[in-house]
């Protein structure tokens, strides 16, 4: 696997609200994100904090996290409360897309990607838990992550691939023959296919050096960006061989107990073959449980669920080297 560099910070920059889950770029270099109050924000001037300018476009009523821009001035957001939405950025309008399936109340959409046919994939992390417990599925190892599609126009999503552990970010290869799908709690990437002859079938595309979170691609031939919202852990690893009992007696503790993330944060890039061609880290971070990561310029734009702001750190500047990808 590729080693580490450092994670350099450049700047934090308070946003005004909890918990901006998901970073996303526009093409001039304008920030999104959404907070725990519902609102969703843009940020413009990242290069200079004093005249950062936060912007308030819409308010879901829920909780936003994932969020994928649209070329016609509109956004799709996954939020954990209401389900799959269309935000109108110039009106602030917001439209319900989908919030069930097969009669299923979406507990917990999770990230979203928008394919040129304008149909609209998204991830489920849990069946099981909200969002407010998203440390009990982590605990207990439910395995009931889903990935999903809406055809254009539809309001009926249909399950394309079921027991994922934590399902979280999604993004889709260059020529749109495949998604890359994060789990969590397996520390991948798994690959499904969406042409050619293996259609339907799913695998694993990258195995990783942490938990990813949500991932984004910088622009049609850049790298796939994951965020690591924290590192391996040991006795977690353990804690999924025990019997099902177990975990979820160890997940009702999970949910009653305080959370502190580890100060170990990290950034890595993969490629459309699954190789790792960027590592970033940083142990004792201020700026913790990194869950998402945007490239803007030079720089990169972390975002956070438990921040009440984006962290501003340098961009590596060396070739992409990748590793070897995992066959």
């Amino acid at each position: 696997m590729l080693p580490p560099t450092s994670l350099v910070p450049l700047r934090y920059i308070d946003i005004g609200g909890r918990g901006p889950e998901d970073v996303v770029a526009d093409a001039r270099g304008r920030v999104l994100t959404g907070v725990e109050d519902g609102r969703i924000l843009r940020l413009d001037g990242l290069a200079d904090p004093v005249a950062t300018r936060v912007e308030t476009l819409a308010t879901t009523g829920g909780r936003p996290l994932g969020l994928e821009l649209l070329p016609d001035d509109a956004l799709l957001v996954c939020d954990a409360e209401r389900g799959v939405l269309r935000v109108d950025l110039a009106t602030g309008t917001v439209r319900v897309l989908a919030d069930s399936v097969a009669g299923e109340r979406l507990r917990f959409c999770s990230n979203v990607v928008a394919l040129s046919d304008g149909s609209v994939c998204f991830t489920v992390s849990s069946r099981r838990y909200p969002l407010r417990h998203w440390i009990g599925d982590v605990v207990e190892h439910t395995r009931t992550g889903r990935l999903l599609r809406l055809e254009p126009g539809g309001d009926r999503p249909e399950v394309l691939l079921d027991g994922l552990r934590f399902a979280n970010g999604v993004a889709v290869s260059r020529d749109e023959s495949f998604l890359v799908v994060a789990e969590t709690t397996a520390y991948r990437l798994t690959r499904y296919w969406l042409t050619g002859p293996k259609a339907g079938q799913h695998e694993v595309f990258a195995e990783l050096p942490g938990m990813p979170d949500n991932i984004w691609r910088e622009g049609p031939e850049g790298p796939i960006w994951v965020a690591l919202a924290g590192p391996r852990v040991p006795a977690l690893d353990l804690l999924h061989k025990a019997p099902r009992a177990v975990r979820r007696s160890a997940a009702r503790a999970a949910v009653r107990a305080p959370f502190r993330p580890t100060g170990t944060v990290g950034v890595t890039a993969v490629d459309d073959d699954g190789a790792i061609v960027r590592r970033l880290t940083r142990r004792r971070s201020g700026f913790r449980m990194v869950t998402s990561v945007c490239a803007v310029g030079d720089r990169l734009v972390l975002g956070s669920v438990q921040e009440r702001g984006v962290a501003v750190c340098e961009a590596p500047r060396s070739p992409l080297i990748p590793s070897p990808p995992l066959r």
